[in-house]
């Protein structure tokens, strides 16, 4: 099956099967960024953005993108450079593995909502598990990145 789309403002045309995933595509363009982590949609690890939207790619398939608009941490480059210096000034980066479909997942809803709580950013991200921080240090450099203070 053809599909068309707009990948990191690049237009590409491919063939795929019905069944091939979103995850498995992108790879394939060498957008190495888009992590595996639990092929269920639970670990958020694999978020893109499908027209601007955070999607889980490991659970679309590849054949829901056509037409549409795909971006990857690749095509976020600078936005996601500047909140990565957050993530290290408090030492959230730990192993990394993590971090693109988290970053990703954190710029879609610094677009959606302009000044959220602490309380909206932690129930918007709550699908991206991290294995090895403990949450806290990305906290804090959520709370500075969206100049917040925690709520008590």
């Amino acid at each position: 099956m053809k599909i068309q789309l707009i990948l990191n403002g690049k237009k590409v045309e491919a063939d795929v099967q019905p069944d091939m995933m979103l995850l498995d595509f992108v790879r394939e363009q060498g957008m190495k960024s888009v992590k595996r982590g639990c092929d269920t949609g639970n670990c958020g690890l694999c978020t893109v953005w499908l027209n601007d939207k955070p999607v889980l790619s490991c659970s679309t398939l590849a054949v829901r993108a056509n037409g549409k608009k795909v971006t990857t941490l690749e095509g976020v480059q600078e936005e996601a450079e500047e909140f990565s210096r957050f993530l290290a000034m408090e030492g959230a980066d730990q192993c990394g593995f993590c971090s693109p479909g988290f970053i990703m997942a954190v710029l879609a809803l610094k677009r959606e909502v302009s000044h959220p709580t602490m309380e909206e950013v932690k129930e918007y991200l709550s699908g991206n598990l991290c294995r090895c921080t403990g949450y806290q240090s990305q906290y804090r450099a959520l709370e500075k990145y969206f100049g917040l203070k925690e709520e008590a």
